[in-house]
C-alpha cells in the first residue's frame, strides 16, 4: 500500500506540468481555486496540500472551495486533513514510533503477510540528539568522555535504532554526536520543495518535537506532534486540523549595531504572549523580512512554542535561496525551490499585504539587548534593568530574613525590593501575562517537577544570612551567595543554529582573554553546538582556543541544560547552595526556563544571548549591571566593561565571511547517517523483524496487536463499566502521561527494582518510552493529579471498587482487568489539553479504558485517544458530571455504539448508571477517518489491516 501513489481527483483541474532546467515536475496550481491570492502564504501551502491529495472522502473538493474562502474574522470551525511530505523525530519520541512500526511487522507476519512490506511510507528521519549530558566540562577531553557516558546509559536504545535504521525503508537515523534535531533539519534535511515520484510540492513536516517549528524559517510548515500523529502520517495517513487563525507579523527597519537574534527573539515572544496567539499560525511580512538573515529567521521560528502559536513561518525569498547555496543543497534542488515558489505565488513580496485575521507590527530599529526570566521564557528583562529585576524578583525565592539584615550580595534593603517577579519596570507586563502554569512539554522530559516556590523561598528559614565560603576542587576559595551564577551554557537549537551569536560569543571570548579575564570558578561552562559545522568554523576563525581558555569546552552536540541535561554541579557548590539554601541561577541561550527544569539545585534561569552568556561566565553573578558596572579587571587592575570587550557588527560579518561556506556544511553532513566508529560498531540485531531481549527494560514489544485478526471484530457496547478516574477542569496531558524522573516508590519504580535495576540507573520516563511497562505504571501518576474519588489526596491514586479501598491507579487497573471489568475517566472542561503526548492516550488505553466521558477535549488529544482505540464521549451542552449527582462510584453501561457496525456514526449514545441516572452523551468521532479508525480498535490496526489488503 502506498498512500502517496494514489491519485488526485484534480476537480478543480490544477494538475500541470512545471519545467525547470532540463527537469519536468508534475505540479497542483492552486490560482485553480477562487480566493487563493488573498490567503497568507501558509494558507497557500495547505491550499496546494488538499489539490494534491484530494480523494472525495477524507479530502474533498468542499474542503478545497472552503479553505480557497476562508473567513479570516471567523473562529476555526472547518476540519480539514493535512498530509505532511515528511515525519521527523528526534530519540526521546521517536523510540516508541519505531517499536510500534517493529511489533507491526510482527503482526504481519503473524497474519500470513511479508513483513519486509511494513514501511513508512512518506520519509521519516531521526536524530539522536536528546542522550548526552554535560556531565564533564571545562576540560579538553569533556567531549569524548561525554559521549562514552552516553553510549553508556543508551545502550539498548540505540542498537534498536540502529537496528531500525538497517531494517526499514524511508526511515534514517542520524547518530549521536551529530547536532540537534532541529539544526540538523535547516541544515540538511529540510527541503524547502520536495522532489518525490515526479512531482514537486512544498516540503512539509510533523516532528515529535515541539520545536520543530524551527524550520518555518526556511519557509517550511511543520510543526510539532505527538507519537501517534507522526506514526500516522508516516504510514500515509493524514493529520486532521482546524483551518487556524493566522496572525500577520510585519517586520520593518533593521536591527541596531549590538543587538542579536536572541534579543529579537525575546521581544517576538514578549509581544506575542502579550497577544494571544494559542492555536494560531504567525506568518512574518512585510518590507523588514529581507533585512532578517535566515539564521534570525529559525531561531524566531524555533520560540514558536514559547509564544504558544502553531507554527511561525517566514516566506520564501532570496533570502532562503542564499541559505540552501551556503548549506551545499545541490543546485538543480535551490533551482527548483525558487522556480516553484515563484510559479505558485510564494515567493515574498515586500509590499504585499495577505489576508490576516490579526495584525502585529515591529520596528527592528526599536530592539535592544534583553534576557528573559527568572523563569518564562515571556518575561524579557532589557539588560540595562536586569540586575534591579534580578533583585525584585529575588525576594520571591528567598526568606524574609535571608535578604537586607547584613551585607549580603545582593544587600539591599528589603523596603527598595518591591515584590514580583518582574519588578516595577514590568508591572503592566505583568497584568498582560498572569501566573500561569509554563507551557506543557511534550518532547523533552525535564527530570525534575517543578519546585513549589513557596517552600523552596523558605527553605531552612534563611540559613544564608552571609556569604559561603567555599573550597573548589583546586583549593582555590571564593564566597557563594545569592544570584550566583553557576551554569553558563552555550546550548539548545534556539541558537546555536546562528553563526551571528556564536561568532559573537568566540570573538567576545577572544576580547576577554586578552584583557586577562577569566571566567569565576564557581560556574559551570559548557558549549553544546547544534552541529559539527560550528566546531569547524570556529577552527578556521582561529577562536577554539579562547572559548577554552574561559572553560567553554565542548561538552557534546545535542540538546543538553536546555531540557535539563546540565549534569551535576561540582560537588562543593552543589552542597553550599543546598546547605545554605541559596537562590543560584544559570544563564543559558536556550529556549526554556521553567523552574526546576534546569538543575535540581538552581532555582532561577535566564534565557541569553551566547554572548552574554559568556559575559555572565565572566562576571559570576546575575546581581551586576553590565551596561554600566565593570565585569572585572584587566591585567593591570584596570576596570573592564562589557561594551570594552563586546565586538562589533562588522568584525562578526567579516569573520562569517572568512570562515563560513558551502564547504563547511558539504563536510560536516558528507556521510551524515553512517555515524562514527563508536556507532558501527555497536552490535545490533539483523533480520526483518527485530530481536527482542526478555530482560530489556528499555525496548520491549507492546501488546497492540495480540489476538489481532485480518478483519476486525464488531464494535461492542460498553456494560458495567467502573469508573477509573473523576477529574476536574483543565486536565492536561501532563497529568496523564508520564514524565521526569521516576521515584523509587511509584510502581515504575518498583517494576525497574523487580527487574534488577538500581535506583541511580532509573534513569527517565522519557529514556524508557520504548517500554510499554514502564509507562503504563506512569499513567495518571503525576503528583499534581486530583483524582476526586480520593479526596484530599494528589497524585496517581483511586479507589479500587472491588475492595473499597485506596491503591495506586495501576494496581486498580490489573485489579479490574483481571476481573473483566472495563473502566471509564469522567473529566471536566478542555480534556487533555497541553502538548500531544501520545502516551497520554496509549497509557489511558492500556490501563483498560474503554471511554472518556469528559464537557470538553483539546482536538489533539480527542483525536489521539481514538487512535488507540477509547472512545471519547461528552456530556451535552451545560450538563456535568456533577449536575447530574455522578460520583464515581457507579456502574456505567454506554450502548448505540454498535451503530459504528453499519458504517454511520451516532450522533450520541445513551449512557447509565445502576443508579438510574440517564443521558445522551455525544460521540466526538468527528471525521469518516476517525471512524475507522475506531472500527478498527486504533490506527496501527487500521493501517496494518490496509497494508495486508494491498
Amino acid at each position: 500500500m502506498k498512500e502517496y501513489d494514489v491519485a488526485s481527483l484534480d476537480t478543480f483541474g490544477a494538475k500541470t506540468q512545471l519545467r525547470v532546467g532540463d527537469a519536468s515536475y508534475e505540479i497542483f496550481k492552486i490560482d485553480k481555486v477562487d480566493g487563493h491570492a488573498r490567503l497568507p502564504y501558509s494558507l497557500k501551502i495547505l491550499l496546494e496540500n488538499l489539490l494534491r491529495t484530494e480523494d472525495g472522502a477524507n479530502i474533498t473538493a468542499d474542503h478545497i472551495r472552503q479553505l480557497g474562502g476562508w473567513d479570516s474574522t471567523a473562529a476555526p470551525s472547518v476540519e480539514i486533513q493535512f498530509t505532511p511530505a515528511r515525519v521527523l523525530m528526534q530519540d526521546f519520541t521517536g523510540v516508541p514510533c519505531v517499536v510500534d512500526l517493529a511489533t507491526m511487522r510482527e503482526a504481519v507476519r503473524d497474519l500470513g503477510g511479508d513483513a519486509s512490506k511494513v514501511n513508512p511510507l512518506a520519509p521519516a528521519e531521526l536524530v539522536i540528539d536528546h542522550s548526552v549530558i554535560a556531565d564533564l566540562f571545562g576540560r579538553e577531553d569533556a567531549f569524548a568522555r561525554n559521549v562514552e557516558l552516553e553510549y553508556e546509559r543508551n545502550k539498548e536504545r540505540y542498537q534498536f535504532l540502529r537496528w531500525g535504521q538497517t531494517a526499514f525503508n524511508e526511515f534514517k537515523v542520524v547518530p549521536p554526536g551529530t547536532g540537534i534535531v532541529h539544526q540538523v533539519n535547516i541544515e540538511y534535511l529540510a527541503r524547502t520543495i520536495m522532489e518525490r515520484n515526479g512531482q514537486a510540492y512544498p516540503d512539509t513536516v510533523v516532528g515529535t518535537d515541539s520545536h520543530t517549528t524551527m524550520v518555518n524559517g526556511l519557509g517550511v510548515l511543520g510543526w510539532g506532534v505527538g507519537g501517534i500523529e507522526a506514526e500516522a502520517a508516516m504510514l500515509g495517513q493524514p493529520v486532521s486540523m482546524l483551518i487556524p487563525r493566522v496572525v500577520g507579523f510585519k517586520l520593518s527597519g533593521e536591527m541596531p549595531a549590538g543587538t542579536t537574534a536572541t534579543d529579537l527573539v525575546l521581544t517576538i515572544t514578549e509581544m506575542l504572549r502579550k497577544h494571544g496567539v494559542v492555536g494560531k499560525f504567525v506568518e512574518f511580512y512585510g518590507p523588514g523580512v529581507g533585512a532578517v538573515p535566515l539564521a534570525n529567521r529559525a531561531t524566531i521560528g524555533n520560540m514558536s512554542p514559547e509564544y504558544g502559536s502553531t507554527v511561525a513561518i517566514f516566506p520564501i525569498d532570496a533570502e532562503t535561496i542564499r541559505y540552501l547555496e551556503l548549506t551545499g543543497r545541490d543546485a538543480a534542488q535551490v533551482a527548483l525551490v525558487e522556480a516553484y515558489a515563484k510559479e505558485q505565488g510564494l515567493w515574498h513580496d515586500p509590499d504585499a499585504e495577505p489576508d490576516y485575521s490579526e495584525r502585529l507590527e515591529l520596528d527592528l530599529g526599536s530592539i535592544e539587548p534583553s534576557l528573559a526570566g527568572p523563569k518564562r521564557p515571556q518575561d524579557r528583562v532589557p539588560l540595562g534593568a536586569a540586575k534591579t529585576l534580578f533583585r525584585s524578583a529575588l525576594t520571591d525565592y528567598v526568606a524574609d530574613d535571608s535578604v537586607g539584615e547584613r551585607d549580603l550580595k545582593p544587600g539591599v534593603p528589603r523596603e527598595e525590593l518591591p515584590r514580583g517577579a518582574n519588578g516595577p519596570a514590568d508591572e503592566a507586563s505583568a497584568e498582560s501575562f498572569p501566573a500561569s502554569d509554563p507551557p506543557a512539554n511534550e518532547f523533552s522530559d525535564p527530570a525534575d517537577e517543578p519546585r513549589d516556590l513557596e517552600t523552596a523561598a523558605v527553605g531552612a528559614g534563611g540559613r544564608a544570612s552571609n556569604p559561603v565560603r567555599v573550597t573548589g576542587a583546586d583549593g582555590v576559595e571564593y564566597e557563594l551567595d545569592h544570584g550566583a551564577v553557576v551554569i553558563a551554557a552555550i546550548t539548545s537549537c534556539t541558537n546555536t543554529s546562528n553563526p551571528q551569536v556564536m561568532i559573537g560569543a568566540a570573538l567576545l571570548a577572544r576580547n576577554a582573554v586578552e584583557k586577562g579575564l577569566s571566567r569565576k570558578p564557581w560556574v559551570k561552562t559548557t558549549l553544546a553546538p547544534g552541529s559539527k559545522v560550528v566546531m569547524d568554523y570556529y577552527e578556521r576563525a582561529g577562536l577554539t582556543p579562547y572559548l577554552d581558555k574561559l572553560g567553554f569546552n565542548l561538552v557534546g552536540y545535542g540538546c543538553t541544560t536546555c531540557i535539563g541535561n546540565s549534569g551535576p554541579l561540582p560537588e562543593e557548590v552543589s552542597a553550599a547552595v543546598n546547605e545554605h539554601d541559596l537562590s543560584v541561577v544559570s544563564v543559558l541561550s536556550g529556549n526554556r526556563n521553567f523552574e526546576g527544569r534546569i538543575n535540581p539545585d538552581v532555582k532561577m534561569n535566564y534565557l541569553a544571548s551566547p554572548p552574554l552568556v559568556v559575559a555572565y561566565a565572566l562576571a559570576g553573578t546575575m546581581d551586576i549591571d553590565l551596561a554600566n558596572e565593570p565585569i572585572g579587571e584587566d591585567s593591570e587592575g584596570n576596570p573592564v566593561y562589557l561594551r570594552d570587550i563586546w565586538p562589533n557588527s562588522a568584525e562578526i560579518q567579516d569573520v562569517i565571511a572568512q570562515a563560513i561556506g558551502a564547504t563547511g556544511f558539504s563536510a560536516a553532513y558528507a556521510d551524515v547517517f553512517a555515524g562514527d566508529e563508536r556507532w558501527q560498531s555497536l552490535p545490533t540485531p539483523t533480520g526483518d523483524t527485530f530481536a527482542w531481549e526478555n530482560d530489556s527494560t528499555y525496548v520491549r514489544k507492546p501488546p497492540y496487536f495480540e489476538g489481532m485478526q485480518q478483519e476486525p471484530s464488531p464494535v461492542v457496547d460498553i456494560s458495567a463499566a467502573r469508573v477509573l478516574a473523576k477529574l476536574g477542569d483543565s486536565v492536561t496531558t501532563d497529568h496523564i502521561s508520564p514524565a521526569g524522573a521516576i521515584k523509587a516508590d511509584s510502581p515504575a519504580g518498583t517494576y525497574l527494582a523487580e527487574h534488577g535495576v538500581p535506583r541511580h540507573e532509573f534513569n527517565s520516563y522519557g529514556s524508557r518510552r520504548g517500554n510499554h511497562e514502564v509507562m503504563i505504571r506512569g499513567t495518571f501518576a503525576n503528583i499534581r493529579l486530583r483524582n476526586q474519588l480520593v479526596p484530599g489526596v494528589e497524585g496517581g491514586f483511586t479507589v479500587n471498587h472491588l475492595t473499597g479501598e485506596q491503591t495506586s491507579i495501576y494496581d486498580a487497573s490489573v485489579a479490574y482487568q483481571e476481573a473483566g471489568i472495563p473502566l471509564v475517566v469522567l473529566a471536566g472542561k478542555e480534556y487533555g489539553s497541553g502538548s500531544s503526548r501520545d502516551w497520554a492516550a496509549k497509557g489511558t488505553m492500556l490501563l483498560g479504558v474503554r471511554a472518556v466521558i469528559a464537557e470538553s477535549y483539546e482536538r489533539i488529544h480527542r483525536s489521539n485517544l481514538i487512535g488507540m482505540g477509547v472512545l471519547p464521549l461528552q456530556f451535552p451542552v451545560d450538563v456535568t458530571a456533577e449536575s447530574l449527582g455522578l460520583t464515581g462510584t457507579e456502574t456505567f453501561t454506554i450502548t448505540g455504539v454498535t451503530a459504528l457496525n453499519d458504517g454511520e456514526t451516532p450522533q450520541t449514545v445513551q449512557v447509565s448508571t445502576d443508579t438510574g441516572v440517564e443521558f445522551d452523551a455525544v460521540v466526538r468521532i468527528d471525521t469518516p477517518g476517525e471512524a475507522d479508525y475506531y472500527r478498527h480498535g486504533g490506527i496501527l490496526q487500521y493501517v496494518l489491516r490496509r497494508m495486508i489488503a494491498n
